[in-house]
């Protein structure tokens, strides 16, 4: 179930990103977090969202407007950092509650119940109408890196941030995509380097073996649907997706911040 679970959302988020307002982290750490804890969960998806996006800048890469590239991805690159290592100390305290449901005891950690409030506030950002024409002028690129960043290194997610900020700079659309996309490269290795330094050492102990085919498949569906929607790359109206995505968000969001998933 974790493979066909994982694998077809990585599969149609991965098209969807190249022309919708939420990234493939948005949806896909979700997916990964109802089967591993949520630090394991961040961690898996950034190994996937690497991936995915080094291969679509291979697809779409060389309209890339270098010098947005520089405002934005290198303060995302050091704010990512700090987020990462955050998510990091909550992920080593203790629960902060817990209560007990029927016969079952749940526990509410604090890294979900952080991540599970950034899910339900980024899905506001899908569902509320007044979000979807939120975006900042280009002078904001250097501040919209750092606060994309960091959210993208605390929870994984990032894109709806990305996209206001990046969505002013008046760039054609194969640019923006290309911009959008190099830029979540940047972000991704300076995540993933603090990631491979903190946790992943200890928190896939015991969980290797599993979470290394899941991710591996995840990658792949990931670069077929990059392929599939870099061949649809045209205008696309996505607001029922969005809604739908935004809807589920808020109930896995939910589910994690109340320690019931």
């Amino acid at each position: 179930m974790s493979y066909f679970i994982i694998c077809g959302v990585a599969f149609a988020v991965s098209g969807l990103t190249l022309f919708s307002g939420f990234g493939l982290g948005t949806l896909l750490m979700p997916a990964f977090a109802l089967f591993f804890p949520v630090q394991v969960a961040v961690a898996a998806t950034a190994v996937v969202h690497l991936a995915n996006n080094l291969f679509k800048t291979a697809l779409v890469g060389r309209k890339a407007d270098w010098g947005v590239v520089a405002k934005f991805a290198l303060p995302g690159a050091v704010a990512a950092m700090f987020g990462a290592l955050l998510l990091n100390v909550f992920a080593t305290l203790p629960p902060v509650a817990s209560f007990e449901l029927g016969a079952e005891t749940h526990e509410i950690a604090l890294v979900e119940l952080v991540v599970g409030i950034l899910i339900v506030i980024f899905a506001l950002l899908d569902l509320l109408p007044r979000f979807q024409s939120l975006a900042f002028d280009r002078k904001y690129l250097p501040i919209g890196g750092l606060v994309s960043g960091f959210f993208g290194g605390l929870s994984g997610i990032q894109g709806a941030l990305r996209s206001a900020f990046l969505i002013k700079t008046g760039l054609e659309k194969e640019a923006f995509i290309s911009t959008s996309t190099v830029s979540s490269v940047v972000v991704d290795v300076a995540r993933l380097l603090v990631y491979g330094l903190s946790f992943y050492t200890t928190s896939f102990a015991g969980l290797s073996k599993d979470m290394s085919g899941l991710v591996l498949a995840a990658t792949l569906a990931a670069f077929v649907g990059a392929f599939v929607g870099s061949r649809l790359m045209k205008k696309v109206t996505l607001r029922t997706v969005q809604i739908i995505v935004g809807v589920m968000l808020m109930f896995v969001g939910i589910g994690l911040a109340s320690g019931l998933f």
